[in-house]
């Protein structure tokens, strides 16, 4: 492969995501690779997009204009490399990857069938169970309303993310109400937890590069807020399993609940999880082996379950601050 020393990376719906851009920023240092961070979002007030070389406002992603502007961007910024940010843009990405690589772009996204999977919970059900990895039994609501459930149990939406009108349900009085309040529904056996949280990082070809663990300490807004990494090899066996079954390529998150000790594997994300700084910050560099890979530049990976365990994580808000002109100037970045 011939190495390049100008690489552009393109990340999609940034919103807050203002670490993971300084640490490809740092990336890019360390590597000597020079190069433009191009972030799109709707709302010019987006704090990454303070973080970011060429910021552009975009139209949300149902808009029919959204990939033809997309593809426009990534035509007059160069762009080599595209990651998605939030679960939504995964599907988008896939479905319409043949028009963005026309650009000379990568799409770093798993295929369209794997999006598929992972973006419906009860698919996601099924596929741990083809594969045999331990995962709670799972009822769609007709089954649930029509089996002996041993409560508590759990329900969120089959389509949701970010834990959003996820709820613990006790009795057959709430059940029969969050069967109807919570849109499409998926019923759970209810896990005590502790929550972990894997990072799973694999190349453009499919191979696994690594995983870290990270358990959840608190959550807020549906990212972790405080954390540390753990190691667990029959975890890190089990995401290794997940990420061959589905054809991962480029970062992938997957979540499992441990009850007394054993994990049981419930949600894959297929981007960048919030919480990946903890695990950049262990050891696993996934934006120096990104830009390294693509620029075509010599790697060395250490080996599986190679990080520091024990590192914690502890977040904090932090500002920018725009004048009307800073705003202006940020919400005029359209095509």
């Amino acid at each position: 492969m011939t190495s390049i020393k100008s690489l552009n990376v393109l990340f999609t719906s940034v919103g807050r995501r203002v670490e993971l851009l300084r640490a490809f920023k740092k990336a890019y240092a360390d590597l000597g690779l020079t190069g433009n961070i191009v972030a799109v979002d709707i709302d010019p007030l987006a704090p990454a997009l303070q973080e970011a070389d060429c910021p552009y406002i975009v139209p949300r992603l149902s808009e029919p204009s959204y990939i033809p502007i997309l593809a426009e961007i990534c035509r007059r910024e160069q762009v080599h490399l595209i990651f998605p940010l939030i679960d939504p843009d995964i599907l988008v990405l896939a479905r319409y990857r043949q028009e963005l690589e026309a650009t000379g772009a990568r799409v770093v996204v798993v295929s369209q069938e794997a999006a598929i999977t992972t973006a419906d919970k009860w698919l996601t059900y099924q596929f741990f169970c083809k594969l045999g990895v331990p995962t709670p039994v799972s009822w769609l609501p007709e089954e649930a309303r029509n089996a002996n459930l041993r409560y508590p149990v759990f329900i969120k939406p089959r389509f949701g993310n970010a834990g959003k009108q996820a709820f613990k349900v006790c009795n057959d009085r709430e059940l029969a109400f969050f069967l109807d309040y919570v849109p499409e529904p998926i019923v759970q056996e209810y896990l005590p937890g502790p929550e972990i949280t894997n990072d799973v990082i694999c190349d453009f070809e499919g191979n696994v590069l690594a995983v870290v663990s990270r358990q959840r300490i608190e959550v807020r807004w549906g990212e972790v807020a405080k954390g540390k990494t753990i190691y667990d090899s029959e975890i890190i066996h089990h995401c290794v399993a997940i990420a061959r079954g589905l054809k991962a390529i480029g970062p992938i998150t997957v979540q499992c609940m441990l009850r007394d000790g054993k994990p049981y594997f419930t949600e894959i994300n297929a981007r960048f999880g919030g919480g990946v700084p903890l695990g950049i910050a262990a050891g696993v560099h996934s934006p120096h082996w990104f830009l390294a890979l693509a620029a075509g530049l010599p790697v060395e990976i250490p080996p599986l379950g190679s990080y520091k365990v024990g590192l914690y994580i502890t977040r904090f808000d932090d500002s920018f601050f725009l004048t009307e002109e800073d705003y202006a100037r940020i919400a005029s970045c359209r095509l």
